[in-house]
């Protein structure tokens, strides 16, 4: 009798000791799980550090004249016709805030007509519906212009395509109309070429006519980067104190001129 308890002790401990280790390496296992689900989280929520701010579908927190924008096809459409055409540029302004420094990525496709840009560290203007004055990185059907630092409704052509520019002050900031004497042949005159990024003509090549190209601005303290297709095209560091902006609006363009459509996918901003 003795024996035969003795032997069922050992059993009933042999059983429950099976037990516990079965439960413990189903809790390791779940927690292991678990720990890789949330360390796969983290790595699709961290990613590259940009973030969509067009979502294909709508102009959610996007503002500008449906007259001339729409989505189609999951991209932001810029449309001018026979029957709408512009008096004053128009534009479609991100109501999502006024990056400072940032990097923006998009790509756009823009017939041979048009004419376009993206604006960022700009201000709307008060008196003409959904107008913006600042920074534009210059975008033309042609590749006239596309690449290029472009200031709307203010210095005009601060970097041509292929330029390291720094900007400095106007010679007489305080006299009046300064501003636009200080203007010649659509370009600032307070500039300063530094370097060559390449020849224009040979740049140009690398922008692709009536298809998608990638636009990619570095835009940090007052140096302003514009990449197209990953080539650095313009490069402007800002010195002028008086006309230089370091935060602002962020929209893109429909210019005046003949009837003309422009196509923008895929914008993305990481704040830096």
């Amino acid at each position: 009798m003795k024996n035969k308890n003795t032997k069922s002790r050992r059993i009933f401990w042999h059983i429950l000791m099976m037990l516990l280790v079965g439960f413990n390496f189903q809790s390791c296992k779940e927690k292991k799980t678990q720990n890789s689900i949330e360390e796969e989280a983290d790595i699709s929520t961290e990613g590259d550090g940009f973030a969509s701010i067009f979502d294909g579908k709508t102009l959610n927190n996007w503002k500008g004249d449906p007259t001339y924008w729409n989505v189609e096809n999951g991209n932001l459409v810029g449309e001018v016709t026979p029957e709408t055409l512009l008096e004053r540029n128009t534009f479609i302004i991100w109501q999502g805030g006024q990056p400072e420094d940032f990097e923006l990525k998009l790509e756009f496709k823009i017939a041979e007509s048009g004419n376009s840009g993206i604006n960022y560290r700009s201000e709307q203007i008060d008196t003409i519906p959904y107008a913006l004055r600042g920074y534009q990185a210059d975008i033309d059907g042609k590749n006239k212009y596309t690449g290029q630092n472009y200031e709307e409704r203010k210095r005009t052509t601060l970097a041509y395509r292929g330029e390291e520019v720094i900007i400095t002050s106007q010679d007489n900031p305080n006299e009046p109309g300064s501003l636009r004497a200080n203007v010649k042949k659509n370009c600032w005159q307070s500039r300063q070429v530094v370097s060559s990024l390449g020849d224009s003509d040979v740049l140009i090549t690398k922008i692709k006519s009536e298809a998608w190209n990638e636009a990619h601005l570095i835009i940090r303290g007052n140096r302003l980067q514009h990449y197209i297709n990953g080539i650095l095209m313009s490069d402007v560091t800002d010195m002028d104190t008086l006309n230089s902006k370091s935060s602002g609006l962020l929209g893109v363009q429909v210019h005046v001129g003949p009837p003309m459509k422009v196509e923008y996918r895929n914008i993305r901003l990481k704040n830096l």
